[in-house]
């Protein structure tokens, strides 16, 4: 079983930064494909950017594109999300993401994932 903690979400105006981290529990963590996703109330949860296990490559909506950088640091058992040019529209909850199998390609699907942490709120003001 793995367990995902978010952390760094809050309140910042529009154009602010945040860094969102994500910490995994689990020896295996380095083997683990990563991926952000976001909810904003009365939305669907869309998927916000994702990681391959080893780094190598990485995939964000064309939403946050040239705003949000996803990385992970292994030895920490941690995935952030940067997150830079904040919008009011970027206001949700944003949960991080895990699984298990080694794809070589950043997953995009909520349903790709096995684990889920509790979110952590974002509040991008005017």
């Amino acid at each position: 079983q793995v367990q995902l903690v978010e952390s760094g979400g809050g309140l910042v105006q529009a154009g602010g930064s945040l860094r969102l981290s994500c910490a995994a529990s689990g020896r295996t963590f380095s083997t683990y494909a990563m991926g952000w996703f976001r909810q904003a109330p009365g939305k669907e949860r869309e998927f916000v950017a994702a990681i391959t296990w080893s780094g190598g490559s990485t995939d964000l909506a064309d939403s946050v594109k040239g705003r949000f950088t996803i990385s992970r640091e292994n030895a920490k058992n941690t995935v952030y999300l940067q997150m830079n040019s904040l919008k009011p529209e970027d206001t949700a909850v944003y949960y991080c993401a895990a699984d298990w199998r080694r794809s070589t390609v950043p997953l995009r699907q909520g349903d790709q994932y096995a684990y889920w942490g509790q979110g952590t709120q974002v509040t991008v003001s005017s």
